[in-house]
């Protein structure tokens, strides 16, 4: 039964002809707390159909840039559940640096906290945004340009592997 909503939802998000749709949900998705890796979808776009490399990574930040907000906002929300918590590095760390913490926010398993946190110190919320976009997008930009120089023989191989 899970396995055929599994397969429903993918097939559903798949969007054959583009992908722009999946690219957006699993990027947002993935910028949440939920741990999930939005480069594969990303590349797998960006390789069926070159012509869109831009688009995808455009819609791509801008999904993981709003599931950072969300995080942010889920922050701002639960700053007083724990408040006993403020005098931890973490906040003083991001009370020093600001906003421009946000250029983290694409780090594997930091990064989603790092964007909750800042919505609980309620640093400024467009400089957050924008340092978050910044370093998601260059995020992106890097991790696409380093898969598109892995031979297509790799991946034959690693598909050949999986299926």
């Amino acid at each position: 039964m899970i396995e055929e909503a599994i397969h429903w939802l993918l097939s559903v998000l798949a969007v054959p002809e583009i992908g722009l749709t999946s690219v957006f949900l699993i990027s947002f998705i993935s910028a949440t707390l939920i741990p999930l890796g939005s480069e594969p979808a990303v590349f797998a776009v960006i390789k069926a159909n070159p012509e869109l490399f831009w688009p995808v990574l455009i819609v791509a930040t801008i999904g993981n840039t709003l599931g950072g907000v969300v995080d942010y906002g889920m922050g701002y929300a639960a700053k007083q559940a724990f408040s006993r918590e403020r005098d931890s590095f973490w906040f003083a760390w991001l009370k020093r640096f600001g906003p421009k913490t946000m250029l983290l926010g694409w780090l594997p398993v930091i990064g989603d906290p790092i964007c909750t946190l800042a919505g609980w110190l309620r640093l400024p919320f467009w400089p957050c945004v924008g340092y978050m976009a910044i370093g998601k997008f260059l995020r992106y930009v890097t991790m696409t340009y380093l898969l598109l120089k892995v031979p297509d023989g790799f991946w034959h191989r690693v598909g050949e592997l999986l299926g």
